[in-house]
C-alpha cells in the first residue's frame, strides 16, 4: 500500500507475503497474498488484528516503526485463523500491558493458538454484539459475524471516520498493490473461502445496512473507499447464490480428446447463437478456479467422459467441491461420452440431484467414442434449450 495512512490517525502496518504460491495450500496464488493489520493513533493506541507467522518479523517492523517508543494499548481480534492470529504470541510477549478486545467464543478458543491461558486471562476484554469502546477520539462498535466464516469472527466499526473493519469479508486474494480488477479475486476468494455460509452472510449484510459505511478495510487485499455499493450488492448477489452473467460455463473433463472436440463445437454454435459462453478445460485449470466461474454464470454444462464405469476423476472432484459450496440455483446440461458404456450422465446427475434447486436442461446428450450426425443433433437440441433459457 503506497500510502500507509488510512486517515491521519489510521494507519495500514499489514505486509505482503509475494513469495506464498498456495493459499490454505490449496488456493492457487498469481500474486502472493497480503495480511492486513492497523493501528489507531489516540489516546489510547489499537491494533487491529496481527499477521501470518511467516511475515511476523516484518509486521513488528512496521510496528514499532509507526509507535516510536510508544507501546500500544489494545490489540482488537477480529479472527483466530493463522494468518491472522500467528503473531498474537509474539506481540504480547513483547508488549507485557497489551490488553486484548474481543468476543467471548474468541477467548475460549484463544489457548489453542498461543500458550499461557492464565495471562489470557489477565489480558482480556470481553465484547459482545453492540459493545462500544472509545480509545479517545475514536469510537468502536463491535458487531459479531459468527460463521463467515469461522465460529468466532466479529468486526468493527469505527463510528468517527464510518470505516467497517470486516475481518475476511471482502478480501481477495493478491497481494494489496496488485493491479488488477478487484471482481475476479475477490469471487474467487469469497465462493471458495466463505461461500458456503450465504445465510450467514445475509445475517451480516441486514446489520452492515444499518450503518454509514465510507470505508471497508478487510484482512486481505485493497482498502475499498469509493463506490462501495458495488462491492456489497456483489456480497449480496453471491451470499443468495444468484449469478453475475446470464451465461454459460462448459466444464469438459476429455480423455483422449473426442469430449474436447465435440465440447469446442458445442461452444461456438452457442456463441454464433449469442449466447455468452466459456469453455474450461477442467484437466489444465484449478478446480477450485472452475469452481467460482460456475457460480458466476446462470447455466452450466458438464461434458465428461465415462471412466471405470463413473466419471472422468477431475469432472468428480469438480463435482465434490462444488457441492461444498453449497451451489444452486442453476440450470445445468449434460454431454457423456463412453465408447461401449457411457455412464457419465447417470453419476453427474447423481451429484446434481443432491443440490438445492438445479434444473437439469434436456435432452441429455451420448457421445460414442466420436461426435456423429445422431449425437450433433442432440447437441442442437440442447443448445436450443439452453438459449431458451
Amino acid at each position: 500500500m503506497d500510502d500507509k495512512y488510512i486517515t491521519d490517525k489510521i494507519k495500514y502496518i499489514g505486509v505482503d507475503d509475494e513469495s506464498l504460491d498456495l493459499f490454505e495450500n490449496q488456493y492457487i496464488l498469481k500474486n502472493g497474498m497480503s495480511y492486513n493489520s492497523y493501528l489507531v493513533d489516540d489516546e489510547k493506541i489499537v491494533i487491529i488484528d496481527t499477521v501470518d507467522k511467516r511475515k511476523t518479523n516484518e509486521w513488528l517492523d512496521n510496528l514499532e516503526k509507526t509507535l516510536n517508543g510508544r507501546n500500544p494499548d489494545y490489540l482488537i481480534i477480529s479472527h483466530l485463523e493463522p494468518d491472522h492470529s500467528g503473531s498474537i504470541g509474539k506481540l504480547i510477549n513483547r508488549y507485557p500491558n497489551i490488553k486484548i478486545i474481543s468476543n467471548e467464543k474468541v477467548f475460549s478458543m484463544l489457548p489453542q493458538f498461543i500458550d499461557n491461558k492464565e495471562e489470557i486471562e489477565q489480558r482480556k476484554v470481553v465484547v459482545k454484539e453492540g459493545d462500544t469502546f472509545s480509545s479517545g477520539i475514536h469510537n468502536f462498535k463491535f458487531i459479531m459475524a459468527p460463521m463467515v466464516h469461522w465460529p468466532e469472527v466479529m468486526m468493527t466499526y469505527e463510528e468517527n471516520n464510518k470505516i467497517l473493519f470486516s475481518a475476511d469479508a471482502f478480501g481477495k486474494f493478491g497481494t494489496i498493490n496488485t493491479d488488477e480488477p478487484w471482481i475476479n479475486e475477490a469471487r474467487r476468494y469469497y465462493i471458495n473461502i466463505v461461500g458456503k455460509y450465504g445465510m450467514q452472510v445475509q445475517m451480516l449484510l441486514a446489520k452492515a445496512s444499518k450503518l454509514d459505511i465510507k470505508m471497508i478495510c478487510s484482512l486481505h487485499g485493497p482498502i475499498l473507499k469509493e463506490n462501495l455499493q458495488y462491492y456489497i450488492d456483489l456480497y449480496d448477489k453471491w451470499s443468495k447464490y444468484e449469478p453475475e452473467t446470464n451465461g454459460t460455463l462448459i466444464v469438459c473433463g476429455s480423455l483422449h480428446g473426442n469430449t474436447l472436440e465435440a465440447a469446442q463445437k458445442f461452444e461456438r454454435d452457442l456463441k454464433n447463437d449469442g449466447e455468452v459462453t466459456k469453455l474450461v478445460d477442467i484437466s489444465r485449470t484449478s478446480i477450485p478456479d472452475v469452481v467460482s466461474e460456475a457460480f458466476k454464470y446462470s447455466k452450466m454444462v458438464i461434458a465428461c467422459a465415462t471412466y471405470n464405469m463413473s466419471i472422468f476423476p477431475a469432472i468428480n472432484s469438480f463435482l465434490t467441491l462444488l457441492k461444498e459450496k453449497n451451489y444452486q440455483n442453476r440450470k445445468v446440461g449434460i454431454i457423456e461420452n463412453g465408447s461401449w458404456a457411457p455412464n457419465a450422465a447417470k453419476c453427474i446427475t447423481g451429484y446434481l440431484e443432491c443440490m438445492k434447486d438445479i434444473e437439469i436442461i434436456n435432452p441429455v446428450v451420448t457421445i460414442k467414442t466420436r461426435l456423429n450426425e445422431d449425437s450433433y443433433n442432440k447437441l442442437k437440441e440442447l443448445e436450443d434449450e439452453i438459449i431458451k433459457r
